[in-house]
Formats: C-alpha cells, sequence, structure tokens
C-alpha cells in the first residue's frame, strides 16, 4: 500500500448554497450506506478556473444553472481534508490522499422545484434545506472539520 502521505490532494471545489432564508442546500449521498449528507462538491477539470468548477459541479449535481445563483463569496483560502484509511485506495483510483478544496457561496433565486437532483449521474437520493449547525452534524466525520472551517468563513450569510 502507499504511503499517504507521498499522495497529491485531488484539486476540488465546493458550493454552499443558500436560498433567500439563509438556509442550506443538503443533499443525500446515493453511494453511501449511512445517511450522509453533503453540499455539492466536485474535482476541477484540466484548465478549467474554480468558479467555473463550481458552477458546473453545482449544475451537475443539482440540476441549478448558473442564471439562478448569485454569486455571494468564496473562502479565503483552499482548505484539506485526508480520506480515512478505508477509503484510501477505494475512490479516485487511489490516485490522491484527499482533497484540497476552494469554497464558493451562492445565494439560490430560483424556485425549490427548479432543484434537479435526477440529473445525468446523480449523486443524491433527496435533499433539503437546513441549517449550518445541522449541516455540521449531518456531515461525515471526515469532512467535518472542513466543514466548520467553511461555515465560519462564511456564517454572516447563514442561518
Amino acid at each position: 500500500m502507499t504511503d499517504a502521505a507521498l499522495l497529491p490532494y485531488r484539486p476540488c471545489v465546493g458550493v454552499v448554497l443558500i436560498n433567500p432564508a439563509g438556509l442550506i442546500f443538503a443533499g443525500q449521498r446515493l453511494d453511501s450506506d449511512s445517511p450522509a449528507w453533503q453540499m455539492p462538491q466536485g474535482g476541477i477539470d484540466d484548465g478549467e478556473k474554480p468558479r467555473a468548477a463550481a458552477l458546473r459541479e453545482l449544475w451537475e449535481e443539482t440540476g441549478v444553472t448558473a442564471d439562478l445563483v448569485e454569486f455571494v463569496a468564496k473562502s479565503k483560502d483552499w482548505v484539506t481534508y485526508d480520506l480515512p484509511p478505508e477509503l484510501l485506495g477505494r475512490v479516485w483510483g487511489g490516485k490522491y490522499r484527499g482533497q484540497r478544496q476552494r469554497w464558493f457561496l451562492f445565494r439560490y433565486k430560483g424556485r425549490d422545484e427548479q432543484v434537479r437532483i435526477d440529473t445525468e449521474h446523480p449523486e443524491f437520493s433527496r435533499w433539503r434545506w437546513i441549517g449550518a449547525d445541522e449541516m455540521l452534524t449531518a456531515i461525515v466525520p471526515f469532512k467535518r472539520a472542513v466543514y466548520s472551517q467553511v461555515i465560519q468563513g462564511f456564517r454572516a450569510h447563514l442561518r
């Protein structure tokens, strides 16, 4: 087995999508045995700018298009997390130790029925709007520190 410390982080973006009340979009992952909820996130393609990747990932995972959101903020710094040992080597072809993420906060201007998680390659089985504190308890434990840092950075905009 490869030493995790020798592997790079996967370049990635995350999206905190909030409704007008300041509640956060949370999707329940399809590929998890436990009720794992998360915000939209995914890899940055070669040559792609992080903000463009965030809008693409948002569309791919929720069906929400760029015209339905308003940019609010982005995380000041990149944040990282390591995969737990049981996932290391099983995801992303074993090429990465975890993810290095830039997070973006967008305000949703659309209607709930315009959120379409039944995408071409669905990631979520269901979704809901939740408060920031509930989001922190709903995320898988190995991502909790990242989510805490992101939510703290965007706290003024959240409920």
